[in-house]
Protein backbone atom coordinates (compact mmCIF):
# COMPACT_ATOMS: atom_id res chain seq x y z
CA UNK A 1 0.00 0.00 0.00
CA UNK A 2 2.94 2.32 0.69
CA UNK A 3 3.96 1.99 -2.96
CA UNK A 4 0.49 2.54 -4.40
CA UNK A 5 0.46 6.35 -4.30
CA UNK A 6 3.98 6.75 -5.74
CA UNK A 7 3.15 4.29 -8.53
CA UNK A 8 -0.11 6.08 -9.34
CA UNK A 9 1.73 9.42 -9.37
CA UNK A 10 4.35 8.01 -11.75
CA UNK A 11 1.49 6.72 -13.87
CA UNK A 12 -0.06 10.17 -14.12
CA UNK A 13 3.21 11.66 -15.38
CA UNK A 14 3.73 8.79 -17.82
CA UNK A 15 0.16 9.25 -18.97
CA UNK A 16 0.75 12.96 -19.55
CA UNK A 17 3.68 12.01 -21.80
CA UNK A 18 1.48 9.66 -23.79
CA UNK A 19 -1.30 12.25 -23.95
CA UNK A 20 0.92 15.00 -25.40
CA UNK A 21 2.31 12.66 -28.08
CA UNK A 22 -1.19 11.33 -28.79
CA UNK A 23 -2.55 14.87 -29.17
CA UNK A 24 -0.02 15.52 -31.93
CA UNK A 25 -0.96 12.27 -33.67
CA UNK A 26 -4.65 12.99 -33.28
CA UNK A 27 -4.41 16.53 -34.68
CA UNK A 28 -2.65 15.27 -37.80
CA UNK A 29 -4.93 12.26 -38.31
CA UNK A 30 -8.19 14.09 -37.67
CA UNK A 31 -7.56 16.88 -40.16
CA UNK A 32 -5.59 15.24 -42.97
CA UNK A 33 -6.15 11.52 -42.50
CA UNK A 34 -2.38 11.00 -42.27
CA UNK A 35 -1.26 8.08 -40.12
CA UNK A 36 2.14 9.42 -39.11
CA UNK A 37 4.38 6.48 -38.23
CA UNK A 38 7.35 8.88 -38.38
CA UNK A 39 6.06 10.70 -35.30
CA UNK A 40 8.56 8.82 -33.11
CA UNK A 41 11.38 10.02 -35.36
CA UNK A 42 10.46 13.63 -34.65
CA UNK A 43 10.50 12.84 -30.92
CA UNK A 44 14.01 11.42 -31.27
CA UNK A 45 15.17 14.26 -33.52
CA UNK A 46 14.12 16.87 -30.95
CA UNK A 47 16.04 14.98 -28.27
CA UNK A 48 19.18 14.86 -30.39
CA UNK A 49 18.91 18.54 -31.33
CA UNK A 50 18.56 19.48 -27.66
CA UNK A 51 21.57 17.27 -26.84
CA UNK A 52 23.63 19.00 -29.55
CA UNK A 53 22.62 22.47 -28.38
CA UNK A 54 23.54 21.68 -24.77
CA UNK A 55 26.80 20.07 -25.93
CA UNK A 56 27.74 23.35 -27.62
CA UNK A 57 27.03 25.45 -24.55
CA UNK A 58 23.33 26.30 -24.74
CA UNK A 59 21.40 26.19 -21.46
CA UNK A 60 18.92 23.34 -21.09
CA UNK A 61 16.06 25.85 -20.88
CA UNK A 62 16.99 27.33 -24.26
CA UNK A 63 17.40 23.87 -25.79
CA UNK A 64 13.92 22.94 -24.54
CA UNK A 65 12.54 25.82 -26.63
CA UNK A 66 14.80 25.76 -29.70
CA UNK A 67 14.95 21.99 -30.31
CA UNK A 68 11.15 21.55 -30.75
CA UNK A 69 11.02 24.63 -33.00
CA UNK A 70 13.84 23.30 -35.20
CA UNK A 71 12.04 19.97 -35.30
CA UNK A 72 8.91 21.77 -36.52
CA UNK A 73 10.92 23.25 -39.41
CA UNK A 74 12.07 19.76 -40.45
CA UNK A 75 8.53 18.45 -40.04
CA UNK A 76 6.98 21.16 -42.20
CA UNK A 77 9.56 20.53 -44.93
CA UNK A 78 8.64 16.83 -44.86
CA UNK A 79 4.93 17.68 -44.88
CA UNK A 80 5.17 20.09 -47.82
CA UNK A 81 7.40 17.88 -49.98
CA UNK A 82 6.42 14.31 -49.13
CA UNK A 83 3.12 14.09 -47.26
CA UNK A 84 1.01 16.83 -48.86
CA UNK A 85 0.60 14.98 -52.21
CA UNK A 86 -1.09 12.13 -50.31
CA UNK A 87 -3.85 14.24 -48.72
CA UNK A 88 -7.24 12.92 -49.73
CA UNK A 89 -5.90 9.50 -50.73
CA UNK A 90 -6.28 6.20 -48.91
CA UNK A 91 -4.56 6.41 -45.48
CA UNK A 92 -2.47 3.34 -46.35
CA UNK A 93 -0.32 5.53 -48.61
CA UNK A 94 0.62 7.93 -45.82
CA UNK A 95 1.16 5.00 -43.47
CA UNK A 96 3.67 3.39 -45.86
CA UNK A 97 5.38 6.70 -46.64
CA UNK A 98 5.84 7.70 -43.01
CA UNK A 99 7.00 4.18 -42.13
CA UNK A 100 9.72 4.51 -44.77
CA UNK A 101 10.53 8.00 -43.52
CA UNK A 102 10.95 6.62 -40.00
CA UNK A 103 13.42 3.99 -41.23
CA UNK A 104 15.44 6.62 -43.10
CA UNK A 105 15.45 8.92 -40.06
CA UNK A 106 16.63 6.11 -37.78
CA UNK A 107 19.61 5.42 -40.03
CA UNK A 108 20.35 9.14 -40.27
CA UNK A 109 20.46 9.36 -36.46
CA UNK A 110 22.95 6.47 -36.40
CA UNK A 111 25.17 8.14 -38.99
CA UNK A 112 25.15 11.55 -37.30
CA UNK A 113 25.10 10.73 -33.58
CA UNK A 114 26.19 7.08 -33.51
CA UNK A 115 24.40 3.80 -32.90
CA UNK A 116 24.83 3.88 -29.13
CA UNK A 117 22.96 6.06 -26.68
CA UNK A 118 24.32 9.47 -25.74
CA UNK A 119 24.25 11.04 -22.25
CA UNK A 120 21.64 13.72 -21.82
CA UNK A 121 20.95 14.70 -18.24
CA UNK A 122 18.77 17.46 -16.79
CA UNK A 123 20.55 20.55 -15.44
CA UNK A 124 21.73 20.64 -11.80
CA UNK A 125 18.82 22.94 -10.90
CA UNK A 126 16.44 20.07 -11.68
CA UNK A 127 18.38 17.32 -9.95
CA UNK A 128 17.63 15.92 -6.50
CA UNK A 129 14.28 15.22 -4.89
CA UNK A 130 11.51 17.13 -3.16
CA UNK A 131 9.37 15.90 -0.28
CA UNK A 132 5.70 15.56 -1.25
CA UNK A 133 4.51 14.21 2.07
CA UNK A 134 3.83 10.66 0.95
CA UNK A 135 7.23 10.27 -0.76
CA UNK A 136 10.40 11.99 -1.92
CA UNK A 137 9.99 12.64 -5.63
CA UNK A 138 12.56 13.64 -8.30
CA UNK A 139 12.46 17.35 -9.12
CA UNK A 140 12.95 16.69 -12.84
CA UNK A 141 9.82 14.52 -12.98
CA UNK A 142 7.80 17.26 -11.31
CA UNK A 143 9.22 19.74 -13.82
CA UNK A 144 8.17 17.40 -16.64
CA UNK A 145 4.66 17.18 -15.20
CA UNK A 146 4.43 20.98 -14.99
CA UNK A 147 5.61 21.48 -18.58
CA UNK A 148 3.22 18.84 -19.94
CA UNK A 149 0.27 20.35 -18.07
CA UNK A 150 1.14 23.79 -19.45
CA UNK A 151 1.41 22.37 -22.97
CA UNK A 152 -1.98 20.64 -22.75
CA UNK A 153 -3.62 23.76 -21.28
CA UNK A 154 -2.06 26.00 -23.95
CA UNK A 155 -3.24 23.70 -26.74
CA UNK A 156 -6.74 23.61 -25.28
CA UNK A 157 -6.85 27.41 -25.10
CA UNK A 158 -5.51 27.70 -28.66
CA UNK A 159 -8.13 25.36 -30.09
CA UNK A 160 -11.06 26.73 -28.11
CA UNK A 161 -10.15 30.37 -27.49
CA UNK A 162 -8.56 31.62 -30.71
CA UNK A 163 -10.03 32.22 -34.14
CA UNK A 164 -7.40 30.11 -35.87
CA UNK A 165 -7.97 27.27 -33.42
CA UNK A 166 -11.70 27.40 -34.11
CA UNK A 167 -10.96 27.18 -37.84
CA UNK A 168 -8.84 24.10 -37.24
CA UNK A 169 -11.65 22.45 -35.30
CA UNK A 170 -14.15 23.40 -38.00
CA UNK A 171 -11.85 22.02 -40.71
CA UNK A 172 -11.71 18.69 -38.88
CA UNK A 173 -15.51 18.52 -39.08
CA UNK A 174 -15.87 19.76 -42.68
CA UNK A 175 -12.76 20.87 -44.56
CA UNK A 176 -14.69 21.38 -47.83
CA UNK A 177 -17.02 23.90 -46.23
CA UNK A 178 -14.09 25.77 -44.68
CA UNK A 179 -12.40 25.94 -48.09
CA UNK A 180 -15.63 27.19 -49.68
CA UNK A 181 -15.73 30.02 -47.11
CA UNK A 182 -12.34 31.25 -48.30
CA UNK A 183 -9.93 29.66 -45.82
CA UNK A 184 -6.57 28.59 -47.20
CA UNK A 185 -6.80 24.90 -46.27
CA UNK A 186 -3.24 24.12 -47.37
CA UNK A 187 -1.94 26.69 -44.89
CA UNK A 188 -4.27 25.20 -42.30
CA UNK A 189 -2.91 21.70 -42.97
CA UNK A 190 0.69 22.91 -42.72
CA UNK A 191 0.18 24.74 -39.42
CA UNK A 192 -1.81 21.84 -37.99
CA UNK A 193 1.00 19.45 -38.90
CA UNK A 194 3.52 21.83 -37.37
CA UNK A 195 1.58 21.95 -34.09
CA UNK A 196 1.52 18.15 -33.98
CA UNK A 197 5.30 18.03 -34.50
CA UNK A 198 5.83 20.77 -31.90
CA UNK A 199 4.04 18.62 -29.30
CA UNK A 200 6.21 15.67 -30.29
CA UNK A 201 9.33 17.83 -30.05
CA UNK A 202 8.58 19.05 -26.53
CA UNK A 203 7.83 15.50 -25.37
CA UNK A 204 11.00 14.28 -27.12
CA UNK A 205 13.31 16.67 -25.27
CA UNK A 206 11.74 15.86 -21.90
CA UNK A 207 11.78 12.12 -22.61
CA UNK A 208 15.46 12.28 -23.58
CA UNK A 209 16.33 13.66 -20.16
CA UNK A 210 14.16 11.06 -18.41
CA UNK A 211 14.41 7.88 -20.48
CA UNK A 212 17.72 8.34 -22.31
CA UNK A 213 18.54 9.07 -25.94
CA UNK A 214 19.36 6.65 -28.76
CA UNK A 215 18.27 6.27 -32.42
CA UNK A 216 15.11 4.37 -31.45
CA UNK A 217 14.23 6.08 -28.16
CA UNK A 218 11.09 7.74 -29.56
CA UNK A 219 9.56 4.36 -30.37
CA UNK A 220 8.89 3.77 -26.66
CA UNK A 221 6.22 6.49 -26.76
CA UNK A 222 4.76 5.89 -30.23
CA UNK A 223 2.69 2.74 -29.78
CA UNK A 224 1.19 3.82 -26.42
CA UNK A 225 0.30 7.14 -28.07
CA UNK A 226 -1.54 5.38 -30.91
CA UNK A 227 -3.40 3.28 -28.35
CA UNK A 228 -4.33 6.49 -26.49
CA UNK A 229 -5.97 7.78 -29.67
CA UNK A 230 -7.84 4.50 -30.17
CA UNK A 231 -9.03 4.24 -26.57
CA UNK A 232 -9.95 7.93 -26.38
CA UNK A 233 -11.70 7.77 -29.73
CA UNK A 234 -10.88 9.19 -33.16
CA UNK A 235 -11.83 12.83 -33.53
CA UNK A 236 -11.67 13.61 -29.83
CA UNK A 237 -8.69 15.52 -28.48
CA UNK A 238 -10.06 15.22 -24.95
CA UNK A 239 -10.23 11.49 -25.56
CA UNK A 240 -6.49 11.44 -26.32
CA UNK A 241 -5.79 13.13 -22.99
CA UNK A 242 -8.11 10.77 -21.09
CA UNK A 243 -6.67 7.75 -22.90
CA UNK A 244 -3.11 8.82 -22.08
CA UNK A 245 -3.78 9.28 -18.37
CA UNK A 246 -5.69 6.00 -18.21
CA UNK A 247 -2.95 4.03 -19.96
CA UNK A 248 -0.21 5.61 -17.84
CA UNK A 249 -1.93 4.71 -14.57
CA UNK A 250 -2.78 1.18 -15.75
CA UNK A 251 0.83 0.52 -16.82
CA UNK A 252 2.21 1.93 -13.55
CA UNK A 253 -0.11 -0.15 -11.36
CA UNK A 254 0.46 -3.28 -13.44
CA UNK A 255 4.22 -2.76 -13.09
CA UNK A 256 3.75 -2.61 -9.31
CA UNK A 257 1.70 -5.79 -8.96
CA UNK A 258 2.42 -7.86 -12.12
CA UNK A 259 5.66 -6.53 -13.67
CA UNK A 260 5.75 -9.17 -16.42
CA UNK A 261 2.37 -7.95 -17.74
CA UNK A 262 3.16 -4.22 -17.75
CA UNK A 263 3.62 -3.93 -21.52
CA UNK A 264 0.63 -6.06 -22.44
CA UNK A 265 -1.70 -4.24 -20.01
CA UNK A 266 -2.38 -1.37 -22.42
CA UNK A 267 -3.42 -3.80 -25.15
CA UNK A 268 -5.75 -5.56 -22.73
CA UNK A 269 -7.21 -2.18 -21.76
CA UNK A 270 -7.71 -1.32 -25.44
CA UNK A 271 -9.47 -4.63 -26.09
CA UNK A 272 -11.80 -4.10 -23.11
CA UNK A 273 -12.69 -0.53 -24.10
CA UNK A 274 -13.30 -1.40 -27.76
CA UNK A 275 -15.42 -4.42 -26.86
CA UNK A 276 -17.70 -2.15 -24.83
CA UNK A 277 -17.49 0.98 -26.99
CA UNK A 278 -16.08 0.35 -30.50
CA UNK A 279 -15.59 4.09 -31.19
CA UNK A 280 -13.51 4.58 -28.05
CA UNK A 281 -14.46 6.48 -24.93
CA UNK A 282 -15.19 9.81 -26.62
CA UNK A 283 -15.06 8.82 -30.30
CA UNK A 284 -16.75 10.93 -32.93
CA UNK A 285 -17.65 10.21 -36.51
CA UNK A 286 -14.37 10.75 -38.33
CA UNK A 287 -12.23 10.31 -41.38
CA UNK A 288 -11.85 6.58 -41.20
CA UNK A 289 -15.51 5.58 -41.07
Amino acid sequence: MDQLLPSAFNGLILGAFYAVVALGLSLIMNLTGTINLAHASFLTLAGYLAYTLVLHGSPFWLALILAPLLTVVVGIIAERTLIRPLYGRDPIYSLLLTFGLALVAEEAFRLIWGANGVPFSPPPALSGTVQLGFMAYPVFRLFIALVLIIVIAALTFFLRGTRFGLRLRAAILDSEMIAALGTNTQLLYMINFGIGILLAGIAGVLAAGLLGLNPTSGNALLMPAFICVIIGGMGSLFGSIAGGILIGVVIALTTLYIPAASEVSMYVLMAVVLSIRPRGLFGEEGLFD
